[in-house]
């Protein structure tokens, strides 16, 4: 999917996001397996926050990202960082790279953005197609159990610096999705509020649909955390991380 405005918040409302430490909870699980800490490609990159945070730690970071209203504001800090980022518009189901991948990244409930397990399942199959042989693979998903007992058919109030945004969720119980609509108001310099607003939908599978479509884009789940703890994924889990690698051999 494409953001429009809502690019141009998306920090604002991420603000308590620990970019850092999601990094290097990464890097961490890249050593901890023996991964190569060459080209890192950061899949549905966002405004290149944690990409950024990559290319400092020294990887040679690639950000694609579907929305160029998103890489507007990557590129924007990436002027201003003068780290050696290269950002493409591509969406996960049409990855395109030049060369192998050594490690890559999708995160903050980027898979559960794509329409269909058969869109899950192609972009799973790109990242593998680009996967150097035994390359690494690591995202998170939203549960299903978050989806109904959590953000479900309820609303939430975000009240910032100079922006106000009403969180709206509706929730179909038949496969588990969830609509979402922002209104958002920023204050302009005269003290007056200007309205915006952006839908899109979330969708989430079960743990067995998610890793049956890692094994056939051939990738071996190295190991499953509650968001990015050392903690194990349990029942009433929001976030999973998954961090995998390609099968050498598999998928090309």
């Amino acid at each position: 999917m494409a953001y429009s405005q809502f690019a141009y918040f998306y920090d604002k409302l991420q603000s308590d996001v620990d970019y850092e430490g999601i990094a290097r909870f990464i890097d961490a699980q890249v050593s901890r397996f023996g991964g190569r800490k060459g080209i890192l490609l950061d899949m549905a990159c966002g405004t290149g926050t944690l990409a950024e945070c990559f290319a400092k730690m020294g990887y040679d970071v690639i950000g694609t990202d579907s929305s160029n209203e998103m890489l507007s504001c990557a590129l924007d800090k990436k002027y201003d960082s003068e780290l050696p980022i290269q950002y493409l518009n591509q969406s996960m189901t049409e990855l395109d790279m030049f060369g192998t991948i050594d490690v890559t990244v999708c995160t903050l409930d980027s898979i559960n953005h794509l329409s269909s397990l058969d869109e899950i399942k192609t972009a799973f199959e790109r990242v593998s197609l680009f996967a150097f042989p035994d390359g690494m693979f690591i995202f998170d998903v939203n549960t299903p159990y978050k989806h109904k007992e959590v953000l479900g058919s309820n609303a939430f109030v975000i009240d910032t610096e100079g922006l106000y945004c009403v969180w709206q969720n509706e929730y179909n119980e038949a496969d588990g999705s969830v609509n979402i609509l922002l209104d958002f108001f920023e204050e302009q310099e005269d003290g007056k509020y200007e309205r915006y607003a952006e839908s899109f939908s979330e969708i989430a599978f079960d743990s067995q649909t998610i890793e049956g479509a890692l094994a056939q884009a051939g990738f071996e789940i190295l190991d499953r955390f509650d968001d990015y703890t050392d903690k194990k994924p349990t029942d009433t889990t929001q976030r999973i991380v998954y961090v995998c690698k390609k099968i050498n051999g598999s998928a090309e």
